[in-house]
This record gives structure tokens, sequence and C-alpha cells, in this order.
């Protein structure tokens, strides 16, 4: 076994937020280049890559590719907590500072804006990002990899690709391929649109209706319609209904090397985290006075959550010299999936809703950390499973996961049973919160219903990570896991919210999470390859999806609830719907809603609103500011929230007491 060869090439050195001083760490400084890999493909470590045999390589033998590199650190690294923490990006972007530094969010971070509150900065962590999405386009400082290309000899490797195209708006002719403008596609075999089948449908359950070959094509823009061209985008002049669902099915060529994507990670970090110099001689810029990095966390919002759980699961958290990579985890509103990204034309970005992208492969048995059986395919099978090398995880979500993404599957088996506490994780459901939980934004009225959920989550994330480093570092246990349960009725199936859900005025609950059966994708499936599309749900087999029951007033009665939800002045809901003229009654992805309560017993009246008024709740201001500072203290006595953010909420509370 040879080690991988990286080569550092930081490209540019600046002082972050004009040298503000954070605290006793002092300032920061940015380190921005460009990483490079070269790696033996025979290395029994690298085995598992799909198609990485197919890998051209270099005089030496070897498979060489690279990516972005952007890392802030502290100026005096003597002064730093010696942690990495690295923020797997989600889709390019860079979400760590927005997330918990209630940061405004940029992709090149250098301003004090984008320092936010200096959370992390103040911890003294050194933050990593660095590219490992192989479709990423440049642009808007996304983080970028250049991967091989994949080919048997002189042939082109072809499979197929499905793709789906949903426009929210009307007069939309043109798409790209990739169905976004942020990520490249594959480049189609043919564009004689007779060897690819184009279909629409407004609802998923809907029975496909076939497109006429002649009323579309494959093109590279408008401008240019001819033969000679690589196309990129897909043209249909009759113009794409909005909300309905066009699904492409398509023979592709020339996949790049996805999988890579994850051992570029575990290369970097472990490079990092061990090694005083890089292959070409050149320091490690963590490494001062021959002292490197303790520990190495990682932490991943939604899809890039899903990457950790996928990084985990597959093996990647041992490095060539059989060393831990990360110490520990926390995975953020991924839900119960994974990624499939060690595939032949794999799409990354895309993930399962009931109206978006339903059918793609990312929620796959095993869901749980928990090794389990599946009751209905009959395996064995869990994330973590290599005790000497699996992380500390810190699984963290919010409402939209239990009702989009099958989030209880994370801790219940396929059945709805609770599965007992696994002892190296924790789980929490941040209550009647929304997926997205800007810190910065408030409620919008977007492409959905009703107006989306301001709950703000960020001061939760922080006292976690908090937790997560005090476990890995001296073993300290953080809070014990909350979340909905059968157990004490707060795991149930929709038919039992229904019931309750409080009566307001052109609202209904809906009558169904985001559904799961098991999927057929082809005997290729689990070798990295698709050969089914769209794969066959086989509806007699069916997973148990839960989703948290609520109180009187529509809030989710488990979890972590934050002081809005404990003294609560609206109605916070984890779904929303999509809106009227656009595939109307399915649920509008991973949005909440927000919907205040009635100012008073007039309104409440007019209305028919069968929720108590804010007059009737907190008949003085003071009422409910002291309600909420004795909410913030018990979470605080609880492990679960900072003294620095209880006292934001008492300032916020006073705040929103003074328009009364």
């Amino acid at each position: 076994m040879n080690d991988p060869q990286i080569q550092m090439d930081i490209t540019k050195v600046m002082l972050f937020a004009n040298g503000t001083t954070f605290g006793e760490v002092g300032p920061y400084e940015i380190l921005k280049g460009r990483i490079h890999y070269h790696i033996n493909p025979t290395d029994d470590l690298y085995e598992s890559i799909v198609d990485l045999r197919f890998a051209p390589r270099n005089s030496d033998g070897k498979v060489s590719y690279s990516s972005d590199i952007y890392i802030l650190k502290p100026v005096h690294l003597e002064r730093s907590n010696r942690r990495i923490i690295y923020d797997v990006n989600n889709r390019g972007d860079k979400r760590i500072l927005q997330f918990f530094n209630d940061a405004v969010h940029s992709n090149t971070p250098y301003n004090e804006d984008h320092a936010g509150n200096g959370f992390l900065m103040r911890r003294g962590y050194t933050i990593v990002w660095s590219g490992w999405q192989g479709d990423i386009l440049c642009g808007d400082g996304r983080l970028t990899m250049s991967l091989p290309i994949a080919k048997d000899g002189d042939s082109d490797i072809t499979g197929i690709v499905r793709t789906e195209f949903i426009s929210d708006t009307p007069n939309v002719t043109l798409m790209p391929l990739s169905a976004s403008d942020y990520t490249k596609n594959y480049e189609p075999v043919s564009i004689d649109t007779r060897l690819a089948k184009f279909t629409m449908r407004e609802y998923e359950t809907d029975i496909r209706k076939d497109i006429a070959n002649k009323d579309w094509l494959f093109c590279q823009g408008l401008k240019k319609l001819d033969t000679e061209y690589t196309p990129t985008y897909c043209h249909f002049p009759q113009g794409f209904k909005p909300g309905w669902i066009y699904e492409l099915i398509y023979q592709a060529k020339n996949p790049m090397v996805m999988g890579l994507g994850f051992t570029a990670v575990r290369d970097l970090v472990s490079f990092l985290l061990n090694e005083p110099l890089d292959s070409a001689g050149f320091a490690n810029p963590l490494f001062k006075n021959g002292v490197g990095m303790d520990k190495a966390y990682a932490w991943g919002r939604s899809q890039s959550g899903r990457f950790l759980r996928e990084f985990i699961y597959s093996g990647f958290n041992v490095d060539t010299k059989g060393r831990q990579v990360f110490q520990g985890i926390s995975p953020h509103v991924s839900g119960c999936g994974r990624i499939a990204l060690n595939h032949r034309f794999s799409q990354p970005g895309r993930f399962p809703r009931t109206h978006n992208d339903h059918l793609y492969p990312s929620d796959q048995f095993p869901f749980s950390y928990n090794i389990i059986s599946d009751s209905l395919t009959g395996e064995t099978d869990g994330i973590l499973k290599r005790p000497d090398t699996d992380p500390f995880v810190i699984h963290t979500q919010t409402s939209s996961e239990y009702w989009e993404r099958r989030g209880s599957l994370v801790h219940t088996d396929s059945d709805g049973n609770d599965l007992a506490g696994h002892p190296k994780v924790r789980i929490f459901l941040f209550s009647s919160s929304q997926h997205s939980a800007d810190p910065l934004g408030g409620p919008t009225k977007g492409h959905h219903l009703h107006i989306s959920n301001p709950l703000n989550t960020s001061a939760l994330l922080r006292a976690l990570l908090d937790s997560l480093d005090a476990w890995a570092s001296h073993n300290m246990p953080p809070p014990e896991s909350r979340v909905p349960r059968t157990s004490d009725h707060t795991a149930v199936k929709t038919r039992n919210i229904l019931p309750k859900f409080p009566k307001i005025p052109g609202v209904c609950c809906p009558h169904n999470p985001n559904r799961l059966y098991v999927q057929d994708h082809g005997s290729t499936f689990r070798k990295g390859i698709l050969s089914v599309e769209p794969p066959r749900e086989i509806k007699s087999k069916e997973y148990v999806v839960l989703v948290p029951q609520i109180d009187i007033d529509g809030n989710d009665l488990a979890g972590v609830r934050s002081p809005e939800i404990e003294v609560p002045l609206a109605t916070y809901t984890g779904w929303n719907f999509r809106p009227y003229g656009s595939a109307p009654h399915t649920l509008a992805g991973i949005i909440g809603s927000f919907f205040p309560f009635p100012k008073n017993n007039v309104v409440k009246n007019s209305t028919g609103d069968s929720r108590p008024s804010i007059e009737e709740r907190y008949p003085k201001k003071t009422d409910y500011v002291d309600s909420i500072q004795l909410s913030a203290q018990n979470l605080v006595d609880a492990g679960l929230l900072l003294e620095e953010d209880a006292e934001r909420y008492l300032t916020l509370a006073i705040r929103t007491v003074s328009y009364w």
C-alpha cells in the first residue's frame, strides 16, 4: 500500500474580518488555494470507488484529481483549541458560519458580517472547507472539484440517466439537463430524441404521459440548435407547466469518478490532522513548531449531513494508515438519508421529497446508526459498524425531516418501533422548526401556500457543538436524546394528528408524510450502477414513517422545545403546501409554516380560530418575558443552551413585547 500524495497550493493569505480580535484567540486569517491528490488505484482503501479502475493514470500509474480548499484559522495557532471543524459544503456552498455564528452567508467569507457573533472563532476552531462534489460548476465562490472521466480503453462508458424538471414559474421553455444552474450534466450519447423518453405528470403518483419526440430537443441554448454541439439543456417549446413533473430518461456517456469525493475528504483531513509536511515537502499550515491539531470534527447540513452518514457507513473514517479521521460528526437536517455519491452517473444534489425527486436513491436501508434487521428486505446493517473508528455522533433534525425526509427512521425500525439508544449517538428533534431555519431570515411568502416558519435553531447547534467537543475530548456524555417515541405516543401516524390539529382559518394538516417503499434500482445497484429507471416501488413493502405528535396549539410535543415553543406566539410546523396552480395540495418540500395566534379575543372570535389569543395567554407583558426567561434557563440547566444565548432570548422577548 502506498500513501496518497497530497500537495497543497495555497495561493492567497489574508486577514479575516479586518483583523478583528476574537477574545483570547486573537485574529484569524484566510488561506485559499487548491489541493492536489495522486493516488494508487490498486490500494485496498480505494477499491470500493466505483469506476476507479477506468480512470486515466499518469506516468507513475497514479490517478490524479484536485479540489478547492479554503481555511479559516487563528493567526496565532498556539492560541487555538487545536480542533479542526470540517464544514462539508452543501452544493459548493459554505454554511457553518451562517448557522453557528448567525453570520451573513457568503462563499467567500472575509469581513465582519461574515464573522457574525464570532462563536466558532471565540472557541478557537480552525474551519476547513474543500470541494467534494465533482459536478459543481464554478461561480458564486462555490467550492469545486476536478475529477477524472471513466473510460473503458478507447470506448465510452455509457448508462442510463434520469432527470426531473419542475418549474415553479410559467413560460419556461428551457431547463438545464442537470435540472440546476450550478451542476454539470452528463452528456447524451445521441441528440436523437427518439432514443430518449420524455414524460410529464402533475403529481408523483400520476400515470406518466409521453411527450412526442418531435415536441422537444436537446440543445445548448436557444441560440444554437444545430447538431455540432454538446447539449446542456432540454428545450420544450410548449413550456413547462408550473409544478408539473417532467421526467427525462436518456443514455449518457463519460461518467466522472464521483466516489473520489469521499477519499478526498478523508485524505485531506487526515493530512491536516497528522502530517507536518505534504508530499512535496511544503509545511502543513495547521502545524506549528512540530505541534498540530488534536481533534477533527465534521458538520454537515442537509445534503452534506447525508454525505457524513454515507462517509461513516462506507468505511471512510479510517485513513490509509488505519487512523480515525473524524472523532466526532454532527449531521444536521439530513433525515434518514445517505448520499448516492459513489455511483456511476451520480447526481448527489438530488434528494427525495413527496413531490420532487421522489424516487432518487438516497433513502435506502440502513437508516439508523444501530445495527438492526430490516423486516422488509431481510438485511441486517447499520451506519455505525466499526467500533474502533466510528466517531461520536450528534444528529439533529427539524420537524420538516419527519414530514419530508422520513426522519423517524433514524431512531425507529422498519415497522415504527423505538430503537434503543446507541452509546455513541445522540439524536435531537428541534421541535416545530423547519429545514432551512436561516438565523437571519424571517417569515417569507415564497413558492408555497403559507408563510414560512421563521424559527431560529442556531442557539441549539452552538450548545450541542460544545457537547460534542466535551464528549470527544473528555468522554463527557452529552444530554440524552430528545426525539418523538412510540412508547410515549409522541411519535405517531398522521391519523393521530389530524383530530388534534387546532382550527386555524384556511389551514388543514397534511394527511401523509413522505412515504417510503422498498425500491428496485436494478441488480447492479449495490455495485454503484443504477440499471432500472425509473426504479420500481414495491408497494407491498412500506416502511413506517412517523411524525411528531402535537400539543393543543399544533406545536411538536417531543424534542428540544425552544422558548418560542414553550412560550408560543404562533403555531410552527415543519410542513407547507405547494401554492394553487402549481401541483397544489402536495407538500412543498422542506418548508415549514407559521400561523400567528390571534392578537386578542375580538380577532379570535371573528375568525373562528380555536387557539387562545395572545391577550388570554399573557395578560401582562411581564408574564411573557418571565416565562421566556424561565424556559431558556431550563434549557441551560439541561445542557442544551448556552448562557449567552439565554441572554439573547431574554433580550428578544423584551423587544417583542415593546410592539404589543
